[in-house]
């Protein structure tokens, strides 16, 4: 099975997955690039998977539609073409693969992530999370029809993820979000690394995603709401207190004018 991010817009990610023959697309925002790659591989396009209403996520599901093809979507929220609304708890299988729902609210009030299992007799068995907007390589998302409380309970709800599983967001944001997360916590160790590991992938014109929940777990401002420097930092920029909650809210709210 392979996995493939195909660049939309301009710093969008559609996720592919593929077996060769069948393949699955996360959040079409354009048609163009999955027609392409499906073209390119030789690949039925099979299923579809919609994390939230966002144009950027869904604009193209009408050119991709051929009537056949299952678009999942998430329950709570209103969106054109999704044939199966599905929501937390619920399992799809595609291929093979069992696909696990998430209720991950917060960027918008209906968000869902898709975590999928890998078969056995797959040589990489690591999960896979297709998190659409909320969880972010050293970031996370802005909110927007959600509200602050249920993105803190989301991310908490995918930190919790095996540590192995790789994340794939669906924006290349990595080294803007890595500026904050210094600003954050500049004696994080792990941040320099990363951010020399992620500018050689962007000078070569390759992505930084899928990451993993370790590594989120490691440089993940959002992610590290009780250790000691981020907690000074938020208070220094309008934590109530020094709850993980209140952190979150403070470090949400400086980066949106970071």
């Amino acid at each position: 099975m392979e996995l493939l991010a195909l660049p939309a817009f301009t710093d969008n990610y559609i996720w592919m997955l593929h077996n060769g023959q069948h393949a699955l697309v996360v959040d079409p925002g354009e048609a163009a690039p999955v027609l392409k790659a499906l073209q390119q591989h030789g690949l039925t396009l099979t299923a579809i998977l919609v994390t939230h209403h966002h144009p950027d996520h869904t604009a193209g599901l009408k050119a991709l539609q051929s009537g056949h093809i299952p678009v999942y979507g998430p329950r709570h929220e209103a969106i054109a073409g999704i044939t199966h609304m599905v929501g937390n708890g619920e399992t799809l299988v595609w291929q093979g693969h069992t696909i696990h729902v998430l209720d991950v609210p917060g960027h918008t009030a209906g968000h869902i992530a898709y975590v999928i299992d890998h078969a056995p007799h797959q040589a990489h068995h690591d999960p896979i999370a297709f998190v659409g907007d909320t969880l972010f390589s050293a970031g996370c998302g802005r909110v927007f029809d959600g509200s602050m409380d249920q993105l803190f309970v989301s991310l908490t709800r995918l930190k919790q993820l095996p540590d192995a599983t790789r994340v794939c967001a669906a924006h290349e944001y990595t080294l803007s979000n890595l500026r904050f997360a210094k600003a954050v916590e500049p004696n994080n160790p792990d941040l320099g690394a990363y951010q020399l590991h992620c500018e050689a992938l962007r000078a070569d014109a390759l992505p930084t995603l899928p990451s993993t929940i370790r590594t989120e777990k490691a440089v993940n401002p959002f992610l590290r709401c009780t250790e000691p420097e981020v907690v000074s930092s938020a208070l220094q920029h309008g934590a109530k207190d020094a709850s993980p909650e209140a952190v979150f809210a403070a470090l949400r709210l400086w980066k949106n004018t970071f």
